[in-house]
């Protein structure tokens, strides 16, 4: 199969068994060529190096050896007998024979003993072509099969089609164990075994009579292990094997993994995790690996498409129409309203370059800084707050470094469900000895993970983040766990004197803040003690601690910890925020806040701006613009009246849904791109078709500030990329921007954003990718920051004072509702439900503790409704001890769930992101919708109607 990646066909060689770090100081002859490698390198790894193929069957190297297929058996001197090339390590001296008459004999040999069991259908089997099975017949020289298939064998065991995305094939199964080894190894679930013993010896799921209902999360780790078509993907054996293959970035999560898209012809076969992708390293999860169905979906709106009033049919029209139609409106509100009467919200799922032309439109088309993301509502307290203590707004390490930590500490996320490859490493990490400390209101799988349960989890009550984090940081101190030296020579010493006497105070010791936590003080001074005495302590966090009233304060409390405890500069500690979307990073990177330019660079700075001025050819304006709650307000007020925005879904995302779409009814020309009629372009006046991931060159920044190429893997269904829509609308409201490709928009970046001034897709060609900072000092990227010293000089104390959040219990609302996401769905849902994804969550669903639903005469499965100070919703019930009693949690993923009908319009102090995760709430069992629920099925029927009016479909 080709592959378009431009590193040729040795990309995807499988050199049998993992390489080993060091010096290649043991020299060893194989078949009378001398080779060097390092200690503890394989024969088979070894043999590789020199070109020279060993046949194998149980060896890959994704795994670790195994030697149980026999079929890689070679001839040593001074050994007896054949030993298995990929378990036995080289040796200084060593003399490898990997051919001999009586090697191909015995190897012929017990290839007919698998061949004698196997379905003899290669011409029709789906796997033909990509066998390894039949490669290796080949290879051995297998001619004809001694053995009858008269007796016992395996050829009628039925097949387990329930997964929907891979079938499983015991007939083909060879027991080579590498399904099961790359479940635990690689995936760290555990959900497979090898059953039964001898002939009997089959693959089996755990936890289930099949696939579907067992404990495999479907990352596919197992599917690509297979060497046979024991395990196969679906959609292989609907349109037979891919032909060639594109690499390219999964636009899900922020882990940023680089895949295969392998096609035949036009046609996207399966998305193959790619070995020699630096954040994932050939791993996937189930929403990368398989649901890519959303970019072929029957509902994706392909033409572009106006309206007068959104209670009108739409009407489908030319793109030069569309978008001269959006223009004149932007241009006759600012005359009728004034220049700030609009604005543009980009979004995280789109490229670095499609966001950095939408706030380049909105700046200089625009003519003002109203311009804001949905990174807002997510990670905006990550930027301000390490800005402020270490002078960089992003992640200190790479995803890699935790393989360095010897304690980990998870606040605030649940990378299992959100970071699923990441948590595979972290698992990997904690099966090696490191320990971890887990503090999160609610029982997250890596408290009790199979082979990684927590040394401590601190449940602590919802909203008192700051109060822990000062807590711990009380103990660090009085008990004498600081790292003094560090501190010493890279911290601002007035600054850590301030803080060092705040956090000694009697208010913040841990039996003061435990009523507060509701965590016992033994179970705080514990888990500090754990973190401040490690070699290496690491932090990583995520919604949990940013979306808060006092996010800010929780990260800035985080770096504190890191600080006094030594915990930065180096592998295997660091501060490092797990980053929800796939390009969070990069569109606060590309200044899409209204009061920064690209690179974190305030407006009011004069030298800044003229730098932009000049490169842009306008005059720009010197005030902050308006943050996407600023645009909600002035929209109710009358002043706000006309939004472009690009691949967000504000409507179903952001915090109290009624005012958000009150205040996009207000509005008098709202421009949506994106690929769906998603729950805001039901609001809309004019609708410019999007682009999936597949469709786009560009680039996304993951969450370890890695910069990473997205390839076009196909034509855009509308007929135009994002970053085209964004140019052409651009050029129709009289701006010019002349790109003829996304690398133009990235040398642009790089010579207006010191960060990036080392970065184009040249150098991404030739390093995979580049994580930021990357320029003159750092040509080739930085991995880990603040080494030696912190980018603002000396890092800096923050005071954090706990401040309660406004939103209280009372008996009125006498419960805390917290929020999350699920492995399967995404975000808002509006990818992934248009998958088979659904098979494993189809709707979101209430967790509420078996004390509270008793107390409430509620029972699994039963209907209830939610009740906030800001609306009324209704859920199913899933009676769970995961959720302290007091607390219940759902999670977001489906909009007719109405999870944010019920979140308030607190936000943190500095950012405005809202504080999604501590919402008061009341719980009755009922037996019918809400009423905005039965408002919304009402509207959204009517919005679909008008679409198909307009699209001159039957109306239903």
């Amino acid at each position: 199969m080709s592959c378009q990646c431009g590193a040729g066909a040795s990309c995807n060689k499988d050199m049998g068994t993992p390489a080993r770090p060091g010096e290649a100081s043991i020299t060893l002859t194989i078949d009378g060529q001398n080779i060097s490698v390092p200690p503890g390198t394989s024969v088979m790894h070894a043999a590789a190096l020199l070109d020279t193929a060993i046949p194998k069957l149980c060896a890959t190297d994704s795994l670790e050896p195994f030697g149980s297929c026999r079929m890689c058996m070679v001839e040593i001197d001074g050994h007896r007998g054949y030993p298995a090339s990929c378990t036995t390590p080289v040796s200084p001296g060593m003399v490898v024979r990997t051919q001999s008459d009586k090697l191909a004999r015995l190897r012929r040999g017990v290839m007919e003993l698998y061949i004698s069991d196997h379905p003899l259908d290669c011409l029709t089997c789906s796997a033909n072509g990509n066998c390894e099975l039949q490669t290796v017949a080949g290879q051995v020289g297998l001619r004809e099969v001694r053995y009858g298939m008269d007796g016992a064998n395996h050829l009628q065991d039925k097949k387990d089609v329930s997964n929907p995305y891979f079938d499983y094939d015991p007939s083909k199964c060879i027991v080579c164990n590498r399904c099961v080894r790359a479940c635990e190894e690689t995936q760290g679930t555990f959900a497979l075994t090898i059953a039964g013993r001898g002939f009997d010896s089959r693959v089996s799921p755990a936890g289930g009579a099949d696939f579907l209902g067992s404990e495999c999360v479907s990352c596919g780790a197992c599917v690509q292990a297979c060497p046979t078509a024991t395990l196969m993907e679906k959609s292989v054996i609907q349109w037979g094997q891919p032909e060639r293959s594109v690499i390219t970035t999964c636009a899900y999560c922020g882990v940023g993994c680089s895949f295969r898209a392998e096609l035949k012809g036009n046609q996207l076969v399966r998305m193959v995790p790619d070995k020699n992708g630096q954040a994932n390293h050939g791993h996937s999860c189930v929403k990368g690996r398989f649901a890519w169905g959303y970019a072929t979906h029957p509902d994706r709106i392909t033409k572009p498409m106006i309206r007068s009033s959104i209670d009108e049919p739409w009407q489908e029209v030319s793109w030069e129409v569309a978008l001269n139609h959006a223009a004149s409106e932007f241009r006759r509100i600012q005359q009728k309203y004034g220049r700030d009467a609009v604005g543009g919200i980009t979004s995280s799922r789109c490229t670095n370059e499609e966001t950095y032309l939408v706030q380049k439109l909105v700046r200089a088309a625009f003519g003002n800084n109203n311009v804001d993301t949905c990174a807002r509502v997510c990670h905006s307290p990550t930027g301000y707050g390490l800005k402020q203590t270490l002078g960089e707004s992003a992640g200190t390490q790479s995803f890699d470094s935790v393989m360095q930590a010897d304690v980990v500490l998870v606040i605030g996320a649940n990378p299992s469900d959100a970071h699923p490859v990441f948590a595979s490493q972290l698992k990997r990490r904690l099966r090696q000895g490191a320990q971890l400390i887990v503090i999160d209101p609610r029982r997250i799988d890596l408290v009790d993970a199979i082979h990684a349960r927590a040394a401590h989890h601190l449940a602590l009550r919802p909203g008192t983040n700051v109060a822990m984090l000062n807590a711990l940081a009380h103990v660090i101190v009085t008990e004498g766990l600081l790292d003094e030296d560090f501190v010493a020579a890279r911290c601002d010493s007035a600054a850590f004197g301030h803080w060092r006497h705040f956090v000694a105070q009697p208010e913040h010791a841990p039996e003061a803040m435990a009523e507060v936590c509701g965590v016992a003080a033994d179970d705080i001074r514990a888990a500090a003690r754990l973190y401040a005495s490690a070699g290496n302590a690491a932090i990583y966090y995520g919604l949990g601690v940013t979306e808060h009233s006092q996010g800010s304060t929780s990260v800035m409390a985080i770096a504190n910890l890191a600080m006094a405890t030594g915990n930065i500069g180096r592998e295997g500690v660091g501060v490092n925020p797990l980053r929800g979307q796939n390009n969070v990073q990069g569109s606060c990177d590309m200044g899409s806040f209204p009061h920064e330019f690209p690179g974190y660079r305030h407006v009011s700075d004069d030298v800044v701006r003229a730098e932009f001025e000049q490169a842009w050819g306008v005059s720009l304006h010197n005030e902050p613009g308006l943050r996407i709650p600023n645009m909600f307000e002035a929209a109710l007020d009358g002043s706000f009246k006309a939004l472009y925005c690009q691949g967000e879904d504000i409507a179903q995302s952001d915090p109290n849904t009624q005012h958000v779409t009150a205040a996009l009814s207000a509005m008098e020309c709202v421009v949506v791109q994106d690929i769906f009629l998603n729950e805001t372009a039901k609001f809309a006046h004019v609708f410019l078709p999007g682009s999936s991931f597949l469709e786009k060159d560009g680039t996304f920044t993951n969450a370890e500030r890695r910069i990473s190429r997205v390839r076009k893997v196909m034509d855009p269904l509308g007929g135009k990329a994002d970053w085209e829509v964004t140019v052409a609308l651009a050029q129709a409201l009289g701006y010019a921007m002349d790109y003829r490709h996304p690398s133009e928009i990235m040398d642009e970046i790089a010579r207006l954003t010191p960060t990036f001034n080392g970065v184009s897709y040249a150098a991404l060609e030739r390093h995979g990718s580049l994580q930021w900072p990357c320029n003159a000092a750092a040509p080739d990227g930085t991995v880990t920051m603040h080494i030696g010293e912190f980018v603002r000089g000396k890092g800096r104390f923050m005071i954090t004072r706990y401040v309660p959040t406004e939103e209280r219990v009372n008996g009125r609302f006498p419960l805390l509702l917290t929020t999350g996401r699920i492995l399967s769905q995404y975000n808002v849902g509006a990818q992934t439900r248009r998958t088979d994804n659904v098979a494993w969550h189809e709707e979101d669903r209430l967790e509420i503790h078996p004390a509270d639903a008793e107390n409430r005469g509620i029972v699994d499965g039963d209907w209830v409704g939610v009740a906030s100070r800001a609306g009324e919703t209704v859920l199913r019930a899933r009676v769970s001890e995961r959720v302290a009693a007091g607390v219940v949690y759902t999670t977001f993923h489906f909009p007719e769930s109405g999870a944010n009908v019920i979140t308030t319009d607190n936000s943190d102090w500095a950012t405005n992101c809202p504080e999604y995760k501590v919402t008061a709430v009341e719980i009755i069992k009922v037996n019918q919708p809400s009423e905005w629920q039965q408002r919304y099925r009402h509207f959204s029927r009517q919005q679909q109607e008008l679409l198909r009016q307009g699209r001159g479909e039957e109306v239903q």
